[in-house]
């Protein structure tokens, strides 16, 4: 991640011009499968909390963009929530974002390593400026995520003085991302294919959000908890009526009258 500037970070000059029409960004396949899978399943587990999609941005190697020194700086991470967004005006797909111009500032911003990780879907012009610049210097995001889905590993840092700094977990290995005030941890597990760490949020309470067929899975377990619930109460009830009929038939049979 290196940062080339020929001069002071005080000095540049950071706009937040819309993304011209005009402007090519790159359109390479995405090499590393696994890395849309995390994406997707951090997503899908906050789709069910009206709070966390109304007027949001959830996307994943989707241009983030500003102007330093007039140059259009484009960085694509690997995952990013933002919240506000303005609502898109036009019939056409959003290709990027501009903060500002656009709503907010995103909350966090994540990148997944690999074993040839690179620099991949980052627009420069005259010199290199890294992610980590970008996201700490000019956009200043207060969460950089990285995350090694290899080993699980996750670091997590936070804008503090204009700096990123280390930051720790709690006990549980977790790391709270304000702004969506989840807790962000490593799951080991299969899902569609793939065995191996995930990316998942927890609430402040200790519980797992969920991913779509898990709460689908929950609800057909409730639902059949709830079928041999009844199963068992008409059991019951039947064995109830069972035994009142024999004892009437006792009471018959000594000549009582149960009236």
């Amino acid at each position: 991640m290196t940062t080339v500037i020929q001069k002071p970070i005080s000095q540049l000059k950071i706009t937040w011009p819309l993304l011209p029409d005009d402007f090519i960004l790159p359109d390479d396949p995405v090499e590393n499968i696994e890395h849309p899978l995390i994406s997707n399943g951090l997503r899908q587990s906050v789709v069910d909390s009206p709070e966390l999609m109304q007027d949001a941005l959830i996307v994943s190697n989707f241009a983030l963009c500003a102007a330093v020194d007039d140059r259009t700086i484009c960085k694509a991470p690997d995952w990013m929530y933002v919240q506000p967004v303005q609502p898109w005006p036009h019939n056409y797909p959003r290709r990027s974002y501009t903060p500002h111009t656009e709503g907010t500032v995103p909350f966090v911003v994540m990148e997944f390593l690999s074993a040839t990780y690179g620099d991949e879907y980052s627009v420069e012009h005259t010199e290199e400026i890294g992610k980590w610049f970008f996201y700490e210097q000019v956009i200043k995001v207060p969460r950089y995520v990285i995350f090694r889905p290899h080993t699980g590993r996750i670091e997590v840092y936070a804008l503090e003085a204009e700096r990123y700094d280390n930051q720790n977990p709690d006990e549980n290995g977790r790391y709270l991302i304000p702004g969506l005030n989840l807790f962000l941890g490593a799951w080991q597990g299969t899902r569609e294919g793939r065995t191996g760490y995930w990316l998942r949020w927890w609430t402040e309470a200790g519980e797992l959000l969920l991913w779509p067929e898990e709460r689908a899975e929950n609800e057909r377990q409730r639902a059949d908890r709830q079928e041999q619930d009844k199963e068992l109460a008409e059991t019951l009830l039947e064995q109830e009526r069972q035994r009142n009929q024999q004892l009437l038939a006792r009471l018959a049979a000594l000549g009582i009258d149960p009236e």
